[in-house]
């Protein structure tokens, strides 16, 4: 599950004051419970109509340009090495300087159930019904109303932080930065990780419950895929596989195969992003130990087969 930025498909989104190119790096990347989206928006143009979301955080990591984020009432100056965190029912966009932004925009898919009614043109929501299908499209509606306005002081929230507010460490072969918690974030992460030229990133480890994405910023390496115990019995194989900038790798959980990430010789820069989920088991092949989240506790178990013990 790799996509490479430079090879997905890309198309245009525009209405009136919204303009820029999307690519859905999520889904050429093959995830599952989470997306990506690169939005290179126009100078002078906003990424999107000014919005919100009812159930899902959104994680913004700014690759490049210039340009204002607006949240509710409040806006500040956004440049390369920003995270930004978008919290549940906090309406926000971001409108581009004059030399345009790349953003990658990270979430999860939240599932609305809504009872569509075809022919009436209507849809069930809770307790009542609104219009859904018909009409304008709501981007047309938004530029319809001309841009948002935004207010003079640019004084920033405490939901953003750039790369290099945040303490990374000292280990040799490398830095960590936990992003996205630092600006506050609540359901998911972003972190951001330096690799020194032939060191390894965390040790090869598969989730039960927790999805995560990893987007490559610069040099290269190589992704490595441990299988479980038990498809390793089943003839699966270590395998490695060379990344570079513009990659991007998907592991979805529960799929039988750890990974781990070694640099190459020029080093080995990432965003890593994730679902927190209180119920995830992490499982480490190479040393059979398992991470127990909720509980906090790691413990080495013995793998067995499924019948072992059992009267035949």
């Amino acid at each position: 599950m790799i996509a490479h930025w430079d090879e997905a498909e890309s198309g245009r989104a525009e209405s009136e004051h919204i303009g820029g190119v999307w690519t859905d790096l999520g889904h050429a990347a093959g995830t599952r419970t989470v997306g990506l989206n690169r939005i290179q928006v126009d100078p002078g143009k906003w990424s999107t109509p000014f919005h919100r979301q009812t159930a899902e955080e959104e994680i913004f990591f700014v690759l490049g340009g210039s340009g204002v984020c607006l949240i509710d009432r409040a806006a500040f100056d956004v440049g390369p090495g920003d995270c930004i965190v978008h919290r549940v029912r906090e309406t926000h966009a971001l409108r581009a300087g004059a030399d345009g932004l790349d953003v990658l925009a990270f979430g999860t898919r939240g599932r609305t159930e809504v009872g569509y009614l075809p022919r009436a043109g209507v849809g069930w929501i809770g307790g009542t019904w609104a219009e859904v299908g018909g009409g304008a499209h709501p981007w047309e509606r938004e530029a319809a109303l001309g841009e948002p306005e935004l207010p003079e002081d640019r004084a920033r929230p405490e939901t953003v932080v750039n790369v290099t507010d945040v303490d990374g460490g000292d280990d040799p072969d490398g830095s960590w930065r936990v992003l996205a918690r630092a600006a506050g974030s609540e359901h998911t992460g972003l972190n951001w990780g330096s690799l020194s030229p032939g060191a390894e990133g965390a040790p090869p480890h598969l989730h039960s419950a927790d999805e995560e994405l990893f987007v490559v910023l610069d040099g290269d390496g190589v992704l490595q895929l441990w299988p479980t115990p038990q498809l390793a019995r089943d003839g699966v194989a270590y395998e490695e596989r060379a990344i570079r900038a513009g990659h991007v790798i998907s592991r979805p959980a529960s799929s039988g195969i750890a990974h781990g990430f070694r640099a190459g010789e020029n080093g080995m820069v990432f965003l890593a992003y994730g679902t927190r989920n209180p119920n995830d088991v992490c499982f480490y092949p190479r040393s059979n130990k398992i991470f127990f989240r909720g509980l906090g506790l790691i413990a080495r178990l013995e793998d067995l087969d499924y019948d072992d013990g059992e009267p035949r």
